[in-house]
């Protein structure tokens, strides 16, 4: 009997982090088509210069203010050296912002007999998606059952009134702490009971950076595909690059 030896294929998937009532996560059904990801940057003059020009050669700065503001473009045309411009000129990052779809089809679970697939269709996994940007301290099923368990010293399972902190975990080189920062839910398709069997999630979302862990274990990773691509460096005889 031959062995199948085809590679197992990974699922992408938002996990809940931390430990709450109910716990929340959505395995992707079928992992994203495409993902679109986006840093911008905002160049700006050095702070002496910007907004109201240069001091004087003399340092004076009494007059600085009515002259005309020193834009990004004057600046790099002051300088011939790269050097001093890269080092010269300020920036402001943005947080790296992700949209894709996930998709979602009950189609599959109907034909093999799935119970909850036939009763709610793909609803389940829309609600936990829902939910996910909802502030933990409006669920009630957590409420209700962190009464039931007891809260010793007014700990609660379902304290804050910020929507839960989400991991985007996509492979293994990719586990990335992240805010919703919108959800584009279509329904394409409904049971006899018209609950969703067909469903597209548009998500946009904002990785959390910093010296967080797991931010840090992602970035490590892609420093680490940077290295790789060294193997790529005789490539630089095919560019002209100017003396």
């Amino acid at each position: 009997m031959p062995l199948n030896n085809a590679p197992k294929i990974l699922r992408g998937a938002f996990v809940e982090y931390g430990l709450s009532l109910p716990p929340l996560f959505v395995v992707f059904q079928y992992n994203p088509l495409e993902l679109s990801r986006n840093r911008s940057l905002a160049f700006r003059p050095p702070n002496d210069t910007a907004g109201g020009g240069s001091d004087d050669e003399d340092g004076s700065s009494m007059f600085r203010w009515f002259r005309e503001p020193k834009t990004l473009r004057k600046y790099h045309h002051e300088k011939s050296d790269l050097s001093d411009i890269q080092k010269g000129q300020k920036v402001t990052f943005e947080e790296e912002s992700i949209r894709f779809d996930i998709r979602l089809d009950a189609t599959d679970d109907l034909e093999n007999g799935n119970v909850i697939a036939a009763t709610f269709g793909v609803l389940p996994q829309l609600s936990t998606l829902e939910l996910m940007v909802y502030p933990k301290q409006e669920s009630l099923i957590g409420a209700a059952l962190g009464s039931l368990l007891g809260s010793p010293g007014g700990f609660s399972f379902t304290k804050g009134e910020n929507p839960p902190l989400v991991l985007f975990i996509l492979g293994h080189k990719r586990v990335l702490p992240v805010n919703i920062n919108s959800l584009s839910i279509t329904e394409t398709e409904f049971s006899t009971l018209l609950d969703p069997v067909r469903a597209t999630v548009a998500v946009d979302l904002t990785v959390i950076e910093g010296g967080n862990p797991l931010f840090t274990y992602s970035k490590i990773a892609k420093e680490v595909s940077s290295v790789l691509n060294l193997a790529n460096i005789a490539d630089i005889a095919n560019v002209v690059v100017p003396g």
